[in-house]
């Protein structure tokens, strides 16, 4: 467990950074191309017009929220993801690079926050904690940290990996919600069923 732990590690720290002009043929062909359908997932959960993204990759979702007539802004510690962003949204766009454990904005800024297939950094309790600085009372942090397809060949490759739905035990249920409870959330999990797809969203209200 270790050692795929260790390769995953290695693996999306190259794709978002070297091969970051990889990024969006990879996630469309882990998921047959229903990667964009999955992050936008999260929309209907936004409240409020303020929202702030954390790790917007190649800048799809940021598309979708401006389009929607939303104040969204985003950051990301990848320079080749923020290139990326910045030539699909228009240099008028407000793309910050950071860390999320220090996120460069002020207190009580935003009425919601999202994070779309984050790595491991979303679940470290000073991120938990920056998060729930920047948001607004009664503000939600969006998480959504995985989608399984429920047909065809790639449900049987996420169970021979053991990455399906029935891995969702609740002790990891649990340790999912904890990060955030611990930085003063409340905290509810939400699974959303998508043609073909289910996925587990993360709701963290302050």
């Amino acid at each position: 467990m270790y050692l795929i732990q260790r390769f995953m590690r290695v693996f999306f720290d190259l794709l978002y950074h070297p091969f970051a002009f990889t990024y969006d043929f990879v996630a469309a062909a882990v998921s047959f191309g229903r990667w964009n359908d999955w992050v936008q997932s999260v929309i209907p959960f936004v409240s409020g017009t303020r929202i702030l993204e954390l790790g917007h990759g190649p800048g799809h979702l940021q598309l979708a929220l401006t389009t929607r007539g939303l104040d969204s802004v985003a950051m990301d510690e990848s320079a080749p993801m923020g290139r990326i962003a910045k030539r699909r949204l228009g240099n008028s766009h407000k793309l910050a690079r950071a860390v999320t454990q220090k996120i460069p904005f002020a207190f009580e800024t935003f009425d919601s926050v999202i994070s779309t297939f984050p790595s491991e950094y979303i679940f470290d309790p000073q991120t938990s904690t920056e998060t729930y600085r920047v948001l607004r009372s009664g503000g939600k942090l969006i998480v959504l940290p995985v989608a399984f397809p429920t047909s065809g060949f790639l449900k049987w490759l996420y169970k021979v990996t053991g990455e399906s739905p029935a891995a969702l035990d609740e002790l990891l249920k649990e340790r999912f919600k904890q990060p955030f409870i611990q930085a003063g959330f409340s905290v509810e999990l939400k699974t959303i069923e998508l043609k073909s797809s289910t996925l587990l969203i993360i709701l963290a209200t302050k």
